[in-house]
């Protein structure tokens, strides 16, 4: 027996050799493959055996001159799917898939000896082997099957890259914070902002299966062989839904390496109560820890201890200066436009910079671009409408978005009269047109427009607008590498036209711009690293304030403060490795440049003595973009995650920031006359380091969130200002800035309850924010150079947001907030001096105004899920503030009668009801 297998082998081999050396003579001219295939087979006396349907539909040019037929088959199949084997007069074609001669050592787990031994045994029982595992395809009936690539034996890898897109099969927009996992394996990866995602799996069949609230599931089975793309269409699934008001993915509070970091999930916000019944991203981020706001109704917030001009509040890239409508009660950001809410208070991701304390991206939708849609709600002051239309079908698409008050209208139908004279409105435009170029191209252009006008004195009329727009060209380069050129421009203005009854009429303004450019770029180097580097600049051009006479009798000089111009850069790699199964590091390094330009004046004052106008020993005159002063340095991003257990990790962060940028206000809250300084040879720019380590924990199969973060920053040249500072409309500012030492820290507590009937959020935060103002002068001197509390100090701050869902359509929600009262300066005492009376004042912020807490409560009734109807509504039936809470926004004091009086100012003192009607079509 064993003589006649050797005669078989030695045939086998001499024909194989025989085959190996025949070649041919043919010539192609644009022939399709399949008649290529025959062509070949007459030639060389082959049979070819495939299937039709697995033939790529392109046409074939090529000449070969007594050339081997593998070569040829190997030229031919070089870029398809397809390879082939070569049998004695047979040809074979394959998809995907190689056929072997032998079987590579250790296939059984055993040694070529062992599995030579096995083969002769069993040939000479005359059969042969059944594996089970071979004997018929696992795969169900119904799981659709895609092919990626084919195999190869020279690529000497055994793991490739799938990537893709997910998007809605209804409207094309792409699908966030959807898991993708990898059945019988702990494989998993979820999509980006952008519906983008990529995830290693081993060569030959994998099954995928997509999860995401609110869509199907989907399993995929994917034999991959190479590098390749795989997208998915993906429908809603109405029976899924679930009231999860803030979702942060599919365990990522606990997997991902980032610290401090939230998302805010914008389309549950509408089950929150919130005044007047508007949805507002930005009210919401406050009520999580380490957020917070200085008051009622204000404008701005306070992260983690910093000044409200340390947060970056950016809109698709570009920064908007002031996202507040009058004065901070409703956001200027248009809930309905916008897609994802990502915060980040801890670490600070390497691709932002110019501020301290946080950033706030916020990314608008992409606009349908298969089907008509629109999104809308009345409340009882507002109105807002968003609709979004295909342009080129299923590659481009435009989504605009208004809203509007009426208040106007309803001041002006009042009988009182000190109130038909008033004005109060604002409306926003936001715009996105967005369009796939190619199947690796894509470009986004997005327009915001807001516009504030009001009066509270019957002689002065205040406006203000924010303007930005944002162009982003994204391209996949391959399945490792992609990125972006995006292109940004900002402004935002204010204007004071004041009528007044004795020839004093003006206008007076202020505005800053800035224009930026950035190149983000991101690569997967292999398993373990994942790479983001790039370069960004802008520019700045600040017009610091002008007043006008009006009118040919007013009696007002004109001034017109010199413009700022400056110039910020910054380069920044980060690298998120995966050390091992439990250590995962992001670090980021960022290197950021600052340059005030000319044409200015720099005033040089005079060594050993405060800076006043009278001190200026030295003007020095600087020409049209001449470099006036420079600063710059590193800036370091550092973030681990360690997994204790599956379901817990401890992580830690450090952060080292510049800030160039200074907003001027001697408001304790955000005003809209607030201005902006640029750094520059007396006003140093703004840094800090911040450490941080926190435990995160999930339970009950993630229905339950823990988190428990401790924080510690210090800060330098944090700005402030001498006692009695006049700072609009002042040509020599730096003489009233002070610039001193910051220091806050404290911990963050959050559990999150995301799934069943009742779900929500409990925050509570312990918080000091400290400033340190100690010059050689005692009129830069503040409390006599000790730490004392920051206008925003609030050690306490506690936050339960709940939402309780009856039934499918409807819930009740609520919201209860305790805040410490913010640090104030009273009045203490009185004295004369030749022969005048002066009051005098505590220490600064020695005092707190009283306690800030309120209760909100609304029924939430939805229309019912049925898929084929005209529009879907949403009705909110909500009180602000049941209890009446009084809750003091100011203290301010009055002499009268020779007594000094406190009163309190609040905003909204006694239950406000609001009806809002939502719809959805």
């Amino acid at each position: 027996m064993k003589n006649i297998i050797f005669c078989m082998f030695c045939v086998f081999t001499f024909s194989l050799q025989a085959q190996n050396s025949r070649k041919i003579t043919i010539s192609i001219q644009n022939a399709p493959l399949q008649e290529v295939l025959f062509r070949i087979g007459e030639e060389a006396e082959l049979e070819i055996f495939f299937l039709p349907e697995w033939l790529p539909q392109t046409s074939f040019s090529a000449n070969y001159s007594n050339t081997h037929v593998r070569q040829i088959m190997e030229e031919l199949l070089d870029n398809t799917a397809l390879n082939y084997y070569l049998l004695e007069d047979r040809i074979i074609l394959t998809r995907n898939n190689v056929l072997y001669d032998d079987l590579p050592e250790q296939f059984f787990g055993m040694s070529a000896e062992d599995t030579a031994g096995i083969i002769n045994e069993v040939n000479e029982k005359d059969h042969l082997p059944v594996f089970s595992d071979w004997e018929k395809s696992s795969s169900p009936s119904n799981v659709e099957s895609v092919n990626i690539g084919k195999a190869n034996p020279a690529t000497g890898t055994n793991r490739f890259f799938l990537s893709g897109t997910v998007v809605s099969a209804v409207d094309g927009k792409p699908i966030s914070n959807l898991a993708l996992t990898v059945q019988g394996s702990d494989q998993g990866t979820a999509t980006n902002e952008n519906g983008f995602y990529s995830i290693q799996l081993p060569a030959g069949e994998n099954y995928i299966k997509t999860q995401s609230f609110g869509y199907e599931e989907t399993v995929k089975r994917v034999v991959i062989y190479n590098d390749g793309t795989l997208n998915f269409r993906l429908r809603e699934d109405y029976e899924q839904l679930n009231e999860v008001l803030l979702e942060s993915g599919l365990d990522e509070n606990v997997s991902q390496a980032v610290s401090g970091a939230e998302e805010v999930d914008v389309e549950e916000i509408k089950n929150i109560p919130l005044v007047l019944g508007e949805r507002d991203i930005l009210k919401v981020s406050a009520t999580l820890p380490g957020i917070s706001t200085a008051g009622e109704g204000a404008a701005g917030f306070n992260v983690r201890g910093g000044r409200a001009d340390q947060n970056l509040i950016l809109l698709d890239n570009a920064v908007i200066y002031n996202p507040a409508h009058f004065f901070g009660i409703f956001s200027a950001l248009n809930p309905f436009t916008t897609g994802t809410a990502n915060i980040y208070k801890g670490h600070i991701p390497a691709q932002y910079g110019g501020r301290l304390s946080s950033v706030f991206d916020l990314r608008t939708k992409k606009a349908s671009t298969s089907d008509f849609a629109g999104e809308g709600s009345i409340g009882p002051v507002t109105g807002n409408l968003t609709l979004e239309a295909p342009i080129i079908k299923e590659k481009a698409g435009l989504m605009v978005g208004v809203r509007s008050t009426y208040s106007d209208w309803i001041l002006k139908s009042l009988d009182e009269e000190s109130l038909k004279d008033n004005e109060a409105s604002f409306y926003d435009v936001t715009a996105k047109y967005n369009h796939k170029i190619g199947e690796n191209t894509d470009l986004d252009v997005s327009g915001y427009y807001s516009k504030d006008k009001f009066n509270i004195t019957s002689d002065s009329l205040y406006s203000y607008n924010n303007r930005l727009f944002s162009v982003e060209l994204g391209h996949r380069f391959n399945d490792r590498h992609r990125g972006g050129v995006i292109l940004t421009n900002s402004n935002y203005q204010f204007d004071i036209d004041y009528t007044g009854e004795f020839s004093n009429d003006f206008r007076s303004g202020y505005q800053i711009n800035e224009t930026g450019a950035k190149i983000h770029m991101r690569y997967r180097l292999n398993k373990k690293n994942s790479l983001q580097y790039g370069l960004a600049s802008k520019l700045y051009l600040i017009e610091p304030g002008s007043i006008k006479p009006t009118g040919s009798e007013s009696a007002i000089t004109a001034l017109s403060i010199p413009q700022e111009k400056g110039i910020e850069a910054g380069i920044f790699v980060a690298d998120e490795f995966q050390v091992n199964e439990k250590l995962l590091i992001n670090a980021g390094f960022r290197f950021s440049m600052f340059a005030a330009l000319g044409k200015g004046e720099e005033r040089i004052y005079q060594g050993g003595a405060p800076k006043r106008e009278s001190s200026v020993v030295e003007i020095n005159h600087y020409g049209q973009n001449e470099v006036m002063k420079t600063y710059g340095g590193p800036e370091v991003r550092v973030s681990a995650r360690y997994l204790l257990q599956e379901d817990l990790s401890v992580k830690a962060s450090y952060n080292s920031v510049y800030q160039y940028i200074h907003t001027l206000s001697t408001n304790t809250t955000v005003s809209p006359t607030d201005t902006y300084k640029l750094s520059d040879g007396t006003i140093k720019p703004q840094k800090a380091n911040q450490y941080s380590l926190g435990l995160f924990k999930n339970f009950l199969d993630n229905t339950y969130e823990l988190s428990l973060d401790g924080y510690y920053k210090t800060s330098d040249n944090i700005v402030d200002y001498k006692v009695g500072a006049s700072l609009f409309l002042n040509p020599t500012i730096e003489t009233e800035v002070l610039q001193g030492k910051g220091r806050s820290y404290g911990v963050e507590f959050l559990v999150k309850k995301t799934k069943g009937k009742l779900n929500g959020w409990l925050g509570y935060s312990y918080s000091k924010s400290l400033i340190q103002l100690k010059g050689d002068f005692r009129e830069e001197t503040v409390n006599n150079g000790e730490y004392f509390p920051s206008n925003f100090d609030k050690p306490h701050d506690f936050s339960v947001v709940a939402n309780y869902k009856l039934t499918r359509r409807f819930s009740f929600s609520g919201n209860f907030v305790y805040q410490t009262g913010r640090p104030i300066t009273y009045p203490v005492g009185k004295y004369n001096y030749n022969n005048s009376e002066y009051v005098m004042y505590s220490n600064r912020n020695e005092f707190r105004i009283p306690d800030y807490y309120r209760l909100d409560l609304s029924l939430n009734i939805e229309g019912n899920h049925r898929i084929d109807k005209l529009a879907h509504s949403f009705w909110s039936i909500s009180v602000y503030n049941v209890l009446g809470r009084n809750n003091p926004y100011s203290v301010f004091f009055v002499t009268k009668d020779n007594e000094v009086k406190a009163y309190q100012s609040s905003i909204f003192s006694i239950p406000v009801p609001t009806i809002t009607y939502n719809f959805k079509f």
